[in-house]
């Protein structure tokens, strides 16, 4: 016989410890992912909202990006974004229009609300701005408000001051 199939070898202890290691090991990792997962600012009720809030995140950021169709709020009116920035001066060629979020991850999951009867609200400021190649000229920053009921579509909007 040789030596590694021997009956006199006492590996029966070692077999032991490892099996414990390994399910508290599993243990563990269980236990942390569940707090990880309770503990997430992003988690959600998607069926209480109609959207999950990493969602509604995701799609005022993508509205805010079509500047195009993104409107300001002005006494009661709704103005688009472009017809506005053209009033003071047109925008070139290769002028492109564009608003961004101007606030942290974190504010802007802070600021998420959950809306009475279901759905989200988020207020942020954004800033427009007009690229042209590598240079861009900041126009302003006005304050976002997105909003997504349950059962309707996301919309988002700029609000002038004061408005």
């Amino acid at each position: 016989m040789s030596e590694l199939t021997s009956k006199k070898r006492h590996g029966g202890a070692g077999r032991a410890l490892l099996w414990v290691a390994i399910v508290l090991t599993v243990a563990l990792l269980g236990f942390v992912t569940a707090v990880a997962v309770r503990s997430n600012p992003i988690y959600s009720d998607r069926d209480a909202n109609g959207v999950s809030k990493y969602r509604f995140i995701e799609q005022c950021r993508e509205l805010l990006e079509d500047s195009d169709r993104l409107t300001v709020g002005a006494q009661g009116q709704s103005i688009p974004l472009k017809t506005l920035v053209e009033q003071s001066a047109p925008l070139g060629k290769d002028d492109e229009l564009r608003a961004e979020l101007e606030a942290e991850p974190a504010q802007i999951i802070r600021a998420t609300e959950n809306l009475e009867g279901g759905g989200w609200s988020l207020t942020a400021p954004a800033t427009i701005a007009i690229h042209n190649g590598s240079r861009t000229r900041a126009l302003g920053q006005l304050p976002m408000q997105c909003t997504h009921a349950k059962g309707q579509q996301t919309q988002a909007q700029l609000q002038l001051p004061g408005q």
